[in-house]
């Protein structure tokens, strides 16, 4: 997979899962849950000692899943999700080196920018997607709105993630800068602990029919 492709794939989807999954042992049961609800992509978190397992046993055992890794701030931590499957990685920030060393390996890598300054750095260094982080903290759509203006004509496009969930998510879809958006809400750790995998299947629904009634398809 290439930068296009990932651009494509998450503009077709919409929605990106953002998982921070403590146990391993899920990570099939997670799989099945997101594609019987019709979203087969997933960001695992490096925010647990479990990412890198979670995404091999996935990427593994269910191959129709495109997953890959968040909050990538490293390169032990790009080339442990690179060895473990990891399809693409996203960032919270924006790191030159590790966005170099991403480039160098073949792995699609979004950063996340916060400022014009840094959507700038993004586009200095090739990447034509990146993260609006943290979306809703930073001022939401509005001021997404107004950082974007200034850089639509250079095909860059955001993933908004951060207090996107079902009560805002048509606004974000909505918005023309915005590729697709990050959900933290879809598979709740609370859920996943409790093994509550028809619940997160019927959010993913959810958020499948709300991408469908905007975008179609």
């Amino acid at each position: 997979m290439d930068a296009q492709a990932l651009s494509q794939y998450i503009a077709r989807m919409g929605v990106v899962p953002v998982i921070a999954i403590e146990d391993a042992g899920a990570a099939v049961a997670l799989a099945d849950a997101l594609l019987d609800g019709g979203l087969p992509i997933a960001e695992v978190t490096f925010r647990t000692k479990a990412a890198a397992r979670v995404i091999e046993a996935m990427a593994k055992e269910r191959p129709k899943l495109m997953v890959g890794a968040g909050t990538v701030l490293n390169r032990e931590d790009l080339k442990a999700a690179k060895d473990a499957g990891a399809q693409f990685a996203f960032a919270p920030g924006i790191n030159p080196d590790i966005v170099r060393a991403s480039q160098d390996m073949g792995l699609p890598f979004v950063p996340g920018v916060a400022t014009p300054s840094e959507v700038e750095q993004a586009l200095a260094l090739g990447c034509k997607v990146v993260k609006f982080f943290p979306a809703e903290s930073l001022g939401g759509l509005e001021m997404l709105s107004a950082i974007a203006a200034p850089y639509m004509h250079t095909g860059i496009r955001f993933v908004p993630t951060g207090g996107v969930k079902p009560s805002n998510l048509e606004a974000w879809l909505k918005a023309k800068m915005v590729l697709g958006v990050g959900g933290t809400w879809l598979a709740k750790n609370e859920d996943m602990a409790a093994g509550k995998w028809d619940e997160i299947r019927d959010r993913c629904r959810a958020a499948v029919e709300t991408v469908r009634a905007i975008r179609g398809g």
